[in-house]
């Protein structure tokens, strides 16, 4: 079965009511990236899944900068924690530095509740596992909602690259006809033949021609492979266009000059989506 291409970008979100929880929702937003780079927005409470949720996302996605929010209303905090203990030792050591530097100063309540650790929220429901449980299969629908939003887009992408591709082998096709029958043209002119051969060795873009075609070639091969292609692909590009640059740059014909600076452009246009593709 072939693999299919992935873009980078796309959308996912489920969100479920778990009795003795509450609502879970999750949203999974995925942006281009040379790596796969995973961001997480999680509850207080939640922080220990962090490294579960990301084996997950990394079993299914290679690249992408991928943001992952999950939000629970109506769990867990329904109340405040005060730790005594870790106040009553920082009211000794503060009471200890007042005396050893003769201090005024009193502590009010609204000094003591914001060191840290004093106040926290109050967990009235077990986390972890138990939560890891409902929590689970929520993230796994949000998580398969993106694929699917990255496979639509990737299919659209493909398309769109098949149709650019064959544009710029048309080109070239042009281009090759043209050449012959310019060089034809150019050498009936030249009578000397030191300046034929001179001009033969200046002008001949036939190793750009066949380049092209190679790449041209290789970059609907790695299309019709399928899978993480996005950086071969980018590659492929970038030796088209460089490739395209010496071709419009040797050619001592207007109009092959001119139908290569299209390509260039064509050529850029590709370049642009494959940096979406996986």
């Amino acid at each position: 079965m072939k693999n299919i291409i992935n873009s980078m970008t796309g959308f996912g979100c489920y969100e479920k009511e778990i009795d003795s929880i509450g609502k879970i929702s999750v949203e999974l937003r995925c942006t281009n990236h040379k790596f796969l780079e995973t961001v997480f927005h999680l509850p207080e409470g939640l922080l220990s899944l962090e490294d579960k949720l990301k084996k997950e996302i990394e079993s299914k996605i290679k690249r992408g900068r991928i943001y992952c929010a999950v939000n629970i209303k109506g769990q867990l905090a329904q109340g405040i924690f005060v730790n005594r203990k870790l106040l009553k030792n920082y009211l000794h050591e503060l009471n200890s530095i007042k005396k050893e530097f003769k201090l005024n100063d009193g502590l009010g309540l609204d000094s003591l509740i914001r060191l840290p650790g004093v106040l926290s929220l109050k967990e009235d429901k077990p986390v972890g596992a138990h939560i890891w449980e409902k929590l689970n299969p929520v993230f796994a629908q949000a998580l398969t909602n993106l694929l699917i939003a990255r496979q639509k887009e990737g299919r659209a992408l493909t398309g769109l690259l098949k149709e650019r591709s064959a544009l710029l082998k048309n080109d070239l096709v042009f281009i090759k006809k043209r050449f012959g029958v310019a060089v034809k043209n150019r050498l009936k002119k030249i009578q000397v033949d030191e300046e034929r051969v001179a001009f033969l060795k200046g002008a001949d873009v036939a190793e750009e021609i066949d380049r092209l075609y190679f790449h041209i070639n290789n970059f609907g091969h790695k299309i019709a492979q399928g899978g993480s292609v996005g950086k071969e692909l980018d590659f492929i590009t970038q030796e088209m266009q460089r490739e395209a640059n010496t071709l419009a740059a040797k050619s001592f014909d207007l109009v092959i000059s001119g139908r290569a600076v299209e390509m260039k452009s064509q050529i850029e246009k590709i370049r642009e989506q494959v940096q979406n593709i996986e």
